[in-house]
């Protein structure tokens, strides 16, 4: 695309709008240090749970929204007593299978299903645990960018059944978004709030600080002990439809919000004048909460 027009910038920023989520997703683990910050606190949540736990007790987990997984190298060689990656998009699931054969690691399972179909209910729940889990809880629960794809106000029950129903004690759950403020001109959130906001009238109102004081007041989340924290993750690459797609994902193209031809040329448009003309890199401010169960001290984060 050397030497191309801004149209001809504006039309591959469109085209690359069909990209697969798990592609996208791939784009933005290698040129962001997003997984790098996933995986500093998932490395403290380890640290935690370890020890909580008899050394000669093999950790078990559940990773939700799993895609092909980038934090696999720390979950696999941490949880060896069963780690389960589960996610709705079966290509992405079909690279951890190959990578399951090549490597023998057979305490790796994959499961393809839509979440939202099964934890907001306690019934699906316990079949969950029984059917796919064999009925033994787990010591961790990730949801890593995962909670985009499920309606903020089913939260605090969804997260109330894995707590009761998936999580075993001593446990974790570790979940991490992106902060819904966007006064902060140009980050993702600041991205994302002005074209929802422009096309479909909405904020974005998903708030992983609000569902702590939520769950902190709730009976059922009593006694868990939940942390929190805020961090910046960065994004920038040399190449115009990869930076493009990474821009659809965050603005939930097309699983969430479907946005016209006309509202993706304006995008793609406004993205090539205010960040790729000036490269400038993607801001991100992310949240990250763990909530502990059957943790008798302050666990990390």
């Amino acid at each position: 695309m050397k030497g191309s027009g801004c149209a001809d910038f504006v039309e591959h920023g469109v085209r690359v709008a069909d990209s697969m989520m798990f592609q996208e997703d791939k784009v933005w683990s290698k040129h962001s240090n997003d997984k790098v910050d996933i995986g500093e606190s998932l490395t403290r949540v380890l640290r935690t749970l370890c020890k909580a736990l008899p050394l000669t007790k093999k950790i078990r987990a559940l990773s939700i929204g799993s895609s092909n997984e980038p934090q696999f190298r720390i979950l696999e060689t941490a949880c060896r007593g069963g780690l389960y990656l589960m996610d709705i998009e079966g290509n992405a699931l079909d690279i951890v299978k190959e990578r399951i054969a090549r490597q023998h690691t057979t305490h790796v399972s994959t499961i393809c299903a839509d979440y939202n179909n099964i934890f907001p209910e306690r019934k699906n729940t316990g079949s969950f645990l029984n059917s796919r889990l064999g009925g033994k809880r787990v010591n961790l629960v990730t949801l890593h960018h995962s909670l985009y794809y499920s309606d903020e106000n089913s939260w605090p029950v969804l997260i109330g059944n894995l707590y009761n129903g998936i999580l075993a004690s001593p446990g974790a759950i570790h979940a991490v978004l992106m902060a819904p403020s966007a006064r902060e001109p140009y980050t993702t959130s600041w991205l994302y709030e002005h074209f929802v906001g422009k096309f479909f009238g909405s904020a974005n109102t998903q708030d992983l600080c609000k569902l702590k004081k939520t769950l902190e007041a709730r009976r059922s989340c009593k006694s868990a002990g939940i942390v929190f924290k805020k961090s910046r993750v960065y994004f920038s690459v040399d190449n115009y439809e990869k930076f493009m797609a990474v821009v659809w994902m965050i603005l939930l193209y097309p699983n969430v919000h479907q946005y016209t031809l006309k509202q993706k040329e304006e995008i793609s448009e406004f993205v090539y004048r205010h960040f790729w003309v000036k490269r400038r890199p993607l801001v991100q401010i992310q949240d990250n909460m763990v909530i502990y169960k059957g943790i008798g001290f302050k666990g990390l984060i």
